[in-house]
């Protein structure tokens, strides 16, 4: 068991963490960063673009990972999940697993591994739209630049063409998990969300149909990293998907699912507009909403940019069902429209349902004192000091207000620090 003492533990390495983190190092404090995946980005890395500026998230994380990479004040560490939590502000103790990435420092990222490796799974980095072998790294701008062997595909034992192939000696099929003491004066969740299942929306077809998708997976299919080359199409041919309709509030504002409003669907799903009618200048685009949120005046700006397009249709209605035309394979959307007074119903190549946020704090070990609401969000105490919320922790955010909040949670853990000192 190794031990690392720290002023501040973030928990989380997507773009709250990450920012939280620097801003913390670079006001001179030592920062811990725990995430529980195999590289750090979190949500931001699977996206295409930003709204409503509609430029890549690259730039924002590569200067991230380069703050990260230079400081001498952050230690970060992947594949961590936390085991316990004890003690006070100003002073906890947390234990730590960090499971086995069965490739060592040693990577060069050469990429031989993969060449060789025989298993192939559903690619996880793209919602399982296409494959990826169990030694991988999830893109080009992963951080770090270092393979990882799945644990859960890699045959071990029966298979050593990997560390056959590698040259610099970087496979360690041997590997076993360790546990870390923590000591740290205060703490920042930053452990973000998870996409709404679809397949529990039962009159939505999710499941029924390959060209029935999510959001996060038209961001991926928009994306130039992504399974189709950014090229936007009917996952069940490859035909060009020149009619897309947009469901919004799929699962969301529905005591079924997700009783409260995930804040950023609408905005998403204008912006994934954009990346058809640029694709394709002759698309149709049609959105159902129940009413579309876009706060501030960018935001606002940016939806009447869309409603200017002639091409975009922007129905005010609840969709009754989704489903596949057996004869031609199309996807029929159903829907009522409450400004003409009646019923619509459109054949479409492509259906993208606006899936919400899951918030994933409460599958973190917290302490007794640190309360979960009923959606799953943390609820920040008001005397409550030591352990902070962000982004997605507390509530529904964008990646803007995210920021925002990660830059205010590491001046917070910051003062704990300060008054325990």
């Amino acid at each position: 068991m190794s031990e690392l003492e720290t002023n501040i533990l973030v928990v989380g390495g997507g773009i709250s963490g990450l920012t939280a983190a620097t801003e913390a190092a670079e006001a001179g404090y030592n920062i811990a960063l725990l995430e529980k995946t195999p590289f750090l980005g979190g949500r931001v890395s699977r996206m295409n673009k930003y709204f409503p500026k509609l430029c890549p998230p690259a730039c924002g994380l590569e200067i991230n990972y380069r703050r990260i990479k230079f400081s001498s004040r952050v230690t970060f560490h992947t594949m961590a999940e936390i085991q316990d939590i004890s003690g006070q502000p100003g002073s906890y103790e947390v234990t730590v697993r960090l499971n086995p990435r069965y490739v060592n420092d040693k990577c060069t990222g050469c990429n031989a591994c993969t060449e060789v490796c025989p298993v192939e799974v559903l690619n996880d980095m793209n919602f399982g739209l296409d494959k990826r072998k169990a030694a991988y790294i999830s893109s080009e701008q992963s951080f770090p630049q270092q393979y990882v062997i799945d644990d859960n595909a890699c045959r071990k034992g029966d298979c050593s063409k990997c560390s056959d192939a590698c040259k610099y000696d970087a496979i360690q099929l041997d590997m076993k998990p360790e546990t870390m003491k923590i000591k740290t004066g205060s703490i920042v969740l930053a452990t973000g969300w998870n996409p709404y299942d679809a397949s529990k929306i039962d009159n939505l077809g999710f499941g029924t149909s390959p060209d029935i998708i999510t959001n996060v997976m038209m961001e991926r299919i928009a994306s130039q990293n992504g399974p189709t080359g950014g090229k936007i199409t009917r996952l069940s041919d490859g035909k060009e998907a020149k009619r897309v309709a947009f469901v919004q509030c799929a699962g969301s504002r529905d005591e079924n699912h997700l009783a409260f409003c995930s804040a950023v669907c609408c905005m998403a799903s204008l912006k994934q507009a954009t990346y058809v009618r640029e694709q394709y200048p002759d698309s149709k685009v049609y959105m159902f909403y129940i009413d579309i949120r876009t706060p501030g005046t960018a935001y606002e700006r940016f939806l009447n940019k869309i409603k200017d397009d002639e091409n975009v249709s922007l129905i005010k209605g609840k969709v009754a069902k989704v489903s596949e035309d057996p004869a031609t394979k199309d996807i029929i959307v159903e829907a009522e429209d409450i400004l003409a007074g009646g019923k619509v119903k459109v054949n479409i190549d492509l259906c993208v349902l606006a899936t919400g946020m899951a918030p994933t704090v409460g599958e973190v070990k917290l302490p007794a004192d640190v309360k979960i609401n009923e959606n799953g969000f943390m609820v920040p105490g008001k005397d409550q000091k030591g352990i902070y919320a962000v982004g997605c922790v507390k509530n529904p955010s964008d990646v803007a207000k995210s920021v925002q909040e990660a830059t205010g949670a590491a001046l917070k853990a910051i003062q704990t620090v300060g008054r325990k000192s």
